[in-house]
């Protein structure tokens, strides 16, 4: 009686708020038109495509070698990389909360885990080709060696692997910091070695967190578009065929089958991550450590651990430097000295290069903003409002998350190129930046909005209470009272969203037109060519940019956000 009282109470307060309600009406379009939409046209493509209805298209597709090939390579490569990653992740991550490091150590682990967020997602293959290629520096100038090739099957693992251990390693860095080191040490005052302590008590608390990176790793490298684009060579992944489907067979029907195959891979493990592994997680590490835990100092462990880890992270970080020093070589493979800027210099003589990064920029300057406050606003009606369609909202804005980029862009062309539903409707928006920044808006929701319902969680509700017993009405309350509070999740989300749209390139290569040069689709296109130099001189550019956002975003939570004013208070 009660529950049903305070159900109709709370229904009567949604609908005596038209600004909420028109609100809700707003981001629910929003969310069926540019996110379910895309991808119910892709199923129906996939069942009608050849006029009839039936699983004629999906049998076509099968019967090609390329795409059941594809499958298997796929698959191989996402559980390899998964495995990687996940163990790699955990040594940094263990030697990081139970290993004393000096300031050294700690600095280039802090370095390896923001390398990736700042860097476009094809950095490290350009890196593996120009240092260990049949013309690599290393391979070719100092080991002599002339018969060797990065390209294919390991060139994928080994480039994956390093751009995505980072991730596994920020997961499992903040669940090692929540065991409470009393059960470990209860283990050892029984006598039980580091190593028997480790196997009996950390993993087994660990095990779900670390299926939950496996999974998450897994589901990134599946749906990579540009490592395998770049350094797959003849070893064809499912996304890398869906863009080949559609731009070199001109099959839109066939590249919507198999889309929908990877979106059904990429759904299945997703649903395994988020309502099962994370529940799990949860579960099993609940709150804070309660005490300090006693660091390992004995040097039999701790010398070898920081060795290892310290080497594969100065491993990256070259990686990382090799592009800007590719740039300045005079001829990439024949003459590497003297350094030059010439390269830099043909990006934007000859190459477009001006046009190339102010359209990049201001699209993606207006993206992040749209993004960000949407996030807020998505996470505000989560959190702190009670209606029936609360659960489709947060479920689709977060289903943007396990859509892979090749995917939604093969959804776009079906659904918008003709029109919504092939009426013409929206017709208009294809081929134009719109679409481009309504893909960068979609392709940054599920960040933003789950920083977000973080942030929203910890802020009383009374405290906007008071604010609607003022008079004051929802836009009011959330413009004057959330937004102040959640206002570093904002600032982080609105550069979040700016690098993830700035560097994107698997969602909108089969999108751009020649009427926009976006960086990301430029660098692709140079290092296909074989110009490494010319790749290089725009990824740097590219990485000094999103490098630059990041530190104002440091740089305004710092001197103007909100944990600041805490601190002061």
């Amino acid at each position: 009686m009660a529950r049903s009282q305070g159900a109709s109470l709370d229904r009567k307060k949604l609908l005596a708020d038209p600004i909420l309600v028109t609100t809700i009406v707003l981001l629910i379009t929003f969310l069926t038109l540019f996110i379910l939409y895309p991808l119910a046209i892709l199923l129906v493509d996939s069942f009608v495509g050849d006029g009839s209805f039936g699983l004629g298209i999906f049998q076509r597709v099968f019967q090609m070698r390329s795409f059941t090939r594809a499958i298997g390579n796929t698959l191989k490569v996402g559980f390899v990389v998964g495995i990687l990653s996940a163990l790699i992740g955990l040594l940094f991550a263990y030697v990081e909360v139970y290993v004393r490091m000096n300031r050294f150590v700690g600095g280039l682990f802090k370095v390896v885990s923001m390398l990736p967020v700042v860097s476009p997602p094809f950095v490290l293959s350009l890196s593996m080709i120009m240092l260990f290629g049949k013309a690599g520096l290393i391979t070719r100038f100092l080991l002599h060696i002339y018969d060797n090739s990065v390209y294919g099957y390991w060139g994928i693992v080994i480039v994956q692997t390093l751009t995505f251990f980072p991730v596994c390693y920020m997961m499992l860095k903040g669940l090692l910091k929540n065991i409470d080191p009393s059960l470990e040490e209860a283990a050892r005052d029984m006598g039980a070695g580091r190593f028997k302590v480790f196997a009996d008590v950390t993993l087994p608390l660990l095990l779900p967190g670390l299926g939950n990176a496996f999974l998450v790793t897994f589901i990134e490298s599946i749906a990579d578009f540009a490592n395998p684009m770049i350094i797959g060579g003849s070893y064809d992944t499912l996304a890398t065929t869906i863009y080949l489907q559609i731009t070199g067979a001109y099959d839109k029907a066939g590249a919507a089958a198999m889309a929908v195959v990877l979106l059904c891979i990429t759904l299945v493990m997703f649903a395994v991550q988020k309502y099962y592994l994370e529940a799990k997680t949860a579960a099993t590490l609940t709150g804070k450590a309660s005490r300090a835990r006693m660091l390992i100092e004995d040097k039999s462990v701790k010398i070898p651990l920081t060795i290892f880890c310290s080497a594969a992270a100065l491993f990256v970080i070259l990686m990382y430097i090799c592009v800007p020093i590719g740039a300045l070589f005079p001829t990439w493979g024949y003459k590497f000295f003297p350094l030059t800027t010439k390269w830099f210099k043909l990006v934007f003589t000859r190459y477009h290069g001006l046009k190339a990064f102010k359209d990049s920029f201001v699209l993606s300057l207006i993206a992040s903003p749209i993004t960000a406050l949407l996030s807020m606003i998505i996470s505000y009606l989560v959190v702190k409002r009670k209606f029936k369609a609360k659960g489709f909202i947060e479920a689709v804005s977060m289903l943007a998350m396990a859509v892979p980029g090749t995917v939604l862009g093969v959804g776009y062309i079906r659904g918008f190129s003709g029109g919504l539903f092939h009426t013409g409707f929206l017709q208009g928006i294809y081929g134009t930046g719109l679409i481009l920044i309504i893909v960068f808006v979609v392709r940054s929701l599920p960040t933003g909005t789950r920083s977000g319902i973080s942030a929203l969680r910890q802020i009383d509700k009374s405290i906007e209470e008071s604010a609607y017993d003022m008079g004051a009405d929802s836009f009011k309350v959330f413009m004057t009272v959330t937004l102040p509070l959640i206002k570093d999740s904002f600032l982080s989300g609105l550069v979040t969203a700016f690098v993830r749209s700035i560097t994107a390139i698997s969602a909108i290569i089969l999108l751009v037109t020649p009427s926009y040069l976006l960086i990301t689709v430029q660098i692709n296109e140079f290092a296909e060519k074989g110009s490494f130099s010319l790749a290089c001189a725009f990824a740097t550019i590219l990485i000094i940019i999103t490098y630059s956002a990041v530190l104002l975003m440091n740089f305004f939570i710092k001197h103007f956000g909100t944990s600041r004013k805490m601190k002061e208070e």
